[in-house]
């Protein structure tokens, strides 16, 4: 298992600049709008805060089954496009892994959004913003961003900082856009190409999108403790 993912870290790595090329939205500002679509809403989807306050509803107030039913539906939608992502096996992966590298940030986006604002936290304080990003990256790459200086704290403690930093705006939206693109290339075509069946491709990829957010939404939940009693 650990073989096959470091060949696939590898493979992303290497291949990340073409994909940044074949989908040149998947920058810095490519990472904001993402964020700011997933907490304001796109098309018939709901923003992050009024789909959380749906859940809150459904769960008569018990704000931690609402986080439990945020994650799992968010698992779903994951899932739902990793799948119909790699449907089309190696010759259509150009255009499938940028496709699924904007369907999976957003739905990620609007998952931890969704939490934070369940847990007491203000959806438009950029420093909240920061710390969403930072569980976009998982537990994983956040300690070596810790370990490395280039973050400075873990989500928490960004989220309730004195101030906002620009400096971290900017660096953070762009190590979350380097690393979605890595992750995304490298696993997408080490599926692909190592099945070479469309539907196979598909199933592993909905696994795999939906086990990914599962992760996430998980780590978001141990970080972003609450905040206010409601």
């Amino acid at each position: 298992m650990s073989r096959s993912r470091s060949v696939a870290t590898m493979v992303g790595r290497r291949l990340a600049p073409k994909v940044a090329g074949a989908a040149p939205g998947v920058t810095e500002t490519f990472v904001r709008e993402a964020l700011e679509r997933a907490i304001r809403g796109v098309g018939p989807l709901p923003g992050a805060a009024a789909a959380a306050e749906a859940q809150l509803r459904e769960q008569d107030g018990d704000v931690d089954r609402a986080v439990h039913e945020v994650i799992e539906n968010h698992v779903r939608y994951a899932g739902a496009q990793g799948f119909l992502t790699n449907l089309g096996g190696v010759v259509t992966a150009a255009v499938a892994i940028p496709a699924n590298i904007t369907g999976l940030a957003l739905v990620q986006c609007r998952m931890i959004a969704g939490i934070a604002h369940l847990r007491g936290y203000d959806l438009d304080d950029p420093r909240v913003r920061n710390a969403v990003l930072a569980c976009l990256l998982g537990a994983d790459q956040v300690d070596a961003l810790l370990d490395r200086g280039t973050l400075p704290a873990p989500p928490m403690a960004l989220a309730t900082a004195p101030v906002a930093d620009p400096a971290l705006d900017r660096r953070l939206a762009t190590e979350v856009g380097s690393d979605i693109i890595a992750r995304m290339t490298g696993k997408r075509l080490a599926v692909v190409v190592g099945r070479r069946v469309p539907v196979v491709g598909g199933v592993v990829g909905m696994g795999a999108d939906g086990y990914a957010t599962w992760r996430i939404g998980r780590y978001a939940d141990r970080e972003l403790l609450p905040r206010a009693t409601r």
